[in-house]
């Protein structure tokens, strides 16, 4: 705000007061009165008045320049109404009461929102545990029934079962810190469970697994770090070279300040440009587009999101048509050490 602007707003009550000056002086022409009193009239309005329109202006100035520094130091913007003194002046009041009714209104309408987000989130998860059981039913009626057909209909049902896990665990994925528990797990004890729930796909594709050195404790919630790793491993597999056979090999290294680790495959890669974009929710890349096995995008999005909540680090490193590793960085903390203990 400047005074040259707050001027030009004001010319309208200007104009006015110099044409009332000027009709007073006008009035006083057939009187006798002296110089002195005809210079001492409108000198001493127009003084006042602009003494007036002085205050009015840094009054202004400093509420207008206080409200925006406000604003510019808040990372939520919307809080200014609580942290704004009421001003003096009639047209702050009324630009304070409206935000404040603006927020008011905002506020009513995301709580809306948000109790319709938590319903259909329920509903979701309601939904995942029930389909559950007819799978479950439809898994002991193969395992009572082996043959061909009853053995491929169990691989769909496995991956049906993994897309309703990547389903529940995104309806969740915005409040994973109602939902964890974090505490010591042993690595080794984790990636088994992994290789335990994916072992019909991996049998069936003859994967070669190499696992070592993975008897190290980590502090984390072992039911998210599993999911995450069975993303990995479901994306290694769908994306391995036809011609030889996929080996993954999971081992762990820890240093001074962090456990990392690693998951790496010989499969078909990611291609350089693709690297940066791969945790992108809906990126497939160029082996998405080009493998007859539609992709979503979704897993390591997801992976990304719940490791960025668990304050656990994801890195990828790529070699096109050679090699993919994905690292697991879990910090060390010596508070959380002291206090598990």
């Amino acid at each position: 705000m400047n005074f040259k602007d707050f001027i030009k707003d004001k010319i309208i009550s200007i104009s006015l007061i110099i044409f009332g000056i000027l009709t007073i002086e006008i009035f006083l022409i057939p009187y006798k009165f002296g110089n002195f009193i005809k210079l001492y009239i409108p000198i001493t309005i127009l003084s006042l008045y602009f003494i007036a329109l002085i205050i009015e202006y840094f009054t202004k100035k400093n509420f207008y320049k206080r409200l925006s520094k406000t604003i510019n130091e808040l990372d939520e913007k919307y809080l200014v109404t609580e942290i704004l003194k009421m001003p003096n002046f009639i047209e702050g009041k009324i630009l304070k009461d409206s935000l404040e009714q603006t927020n008011k209104s905002m506020i009513e309408n995301v709580n809306k929102y948000k109790y319709n987000q938590e319903e259909y989130k329920e509903y979701i998860e309601l939904w995942i545990h029930e389909i559950k059981i007819p799978i479950a039913a439809s898994k002991m009626i193969i395992e009572n029934n082996k043959n061909t057909a009853t053995k491929s209909i169990e691989e769909e049902l496995d991956k049906i079962e993994n897309y309703i896990e990547q389903a529940l665990f995104y309806a969740r994925s915005n409040t994973v810190e109602k939902d964890y528990y974090i505490r010591k797990n042993n690595l080794k004890d984790i990636v088994n469970e992994c290789i335990k729930k994916n072992k019909n796909i991996l049998i069936q594709e003859k994967i070669s697994l190499k696992l070592h050195d993975l008897d190290i404790t980590v502090n984390t919630d072992s039911k998210w770090i599993i999911f995450i790793l069975n993303q990995i491993i479901q994306n290694s597999v769908k994306y391995r070279k036809k011609e030889n056979n996929l080996e993954i090999e999971i081992y762990s290294k820890k240093g001074r300040e962090n456990v990392v680790l690693y998951i790496k495959d010989n499969g078909i890669g990611i291609k350089k440009g693709d690297i940066t974009r791969v945790f992108e929710k809906g990126f497939t890349g160029e082996n998405g587009r080009l493998s007859n096995k539609k992709s979503t995008g979704i897993g390591l999005y997801l992976c990304k999101k719940l490791c960025n909540k668990l304050g656990i680090a994801i890195e990828v490193n790529s070699i096109e048509n050679k090699s993919t590793e994905i690292r697991l960085v879990f910090p060390i903390s010596s508070f959380i050490e002291k206090n598990f203990n």
